[in-house]
């Protein structure tokens, strides 16, 4: 599956900048006068390569999407990302042309069956190592996130590998994700939804024995006065829809990628 380029320099607009350059430098060397011809020439020199540093960064760019779309080396990642780095690219346009391009790319293949769910971890995989590197940059720069969200797998469970794949899928999406880990007390989600003040909890419950612990969490959010301010997403093999439903969540994802998207609708909805 192709991915189409980040961005395109307009060649459109590359010539008519030239021919304005150009017409300007002409019309200096008609009225008599040399004054700024030499700048001129340098604009366009200097457009010239501008342009073509824009191109090589757009390719470099989807080389990252692609590698990620189809799972190919994580060095290879590593190095791209490097190297847009070393000239300059903003580590943001990195994220959002890049990796997220990347697991677009990935959760199609997933939702048609062409992936599976270690398809999808190595993706993570890849994004993951890939913020390593971006994130001591990101630190640097007040980043607008799609949202703050809290994670866990509630008291009595301990299976963690589905939440940690969506965990990497949300970071790389731009949401600030707060992991509190497996078997967590419902104490511990109400006091980390106070501190973070996020918008989204998001259980997850593989053991059917472990689908009451949602129930009481959701119980406690009603009882300290939180869930009118907190979304609930439900995942994990013991939970559905219809669960969800019963125990009064705002939905239940059947995996990772259906997950995200859910979260991001909610964000755009505030």
């Amino acid at each position: 599956m192709g991915i189409e380029p980040v961005f395109r320099v307009h060649k459109c607009w590359l010539s008519s900048s030239l021919f304005q350059l150009s017409s300007r430098d002409s019309e200096m060397k008609a009225a008599g006068s040399n004054d700024g011809v030499h700048t001129l020439y340098f604009r366009r020199e200097r457009l010239e390569e501008c342009c073509e540093a824009s191109e090589m960064c757009a390719d470099l760019i989807t080389d990252i999407a692609t590698t990620i779309g189809e799972l190919q080396d994580s060095g290879r990642v590593k190095e791209l990302v490097s190297t847009l780095l070393s000239k300059g690219v903003p580590p943001l346009e990195i994220v959002e042309k890049g990796l997220r391009r990347g697991l677009d790319v990935v959760g199609r293949r997933y939702e048609k069956g062409e992936y599976f769910l270690s398809e999808l971890l190595f993706a993570g995989v890849l994004v993951g190592d890939a913020l390593e590197i971006l994130e001591p940059c990101l630190r640097q720069r007040k980043v607008e996130k799609e949202g703050v969200m809290v994670i866990g797998t509630v008291r009595g469970d301990l299976h963690d590998i589905g939440k940690n794949i969506f965990k990497m899928l949300a970071q790389a999406s731009g949401f600030e994700v707060h992991d509190l880990g497996v078997d967590v007390d419902p104490e511990a989600f109400v006091k980390e939804l106070r501190e973070t003040k996020a918008g989204i909890l998001g259980l997850s419950a593989l053991l059917s024995t472990s689908k009451p612990e949602v129930k009481v969490v959701v119980d406690r959010l009603n009882q300290a006065g939180l869930r009118r301010k907190v979304r609930i997403l439900l995942g994990g093999n013991a939970v559905t829809k219809d669960f969800a439903e019963e125990v009064g969540a705002d939905g239940a994802a059947l995996n990772a990628v259906e997950g995200l998207k859910m979260c991001r609708k909610w964000v755009v909805r505030k």
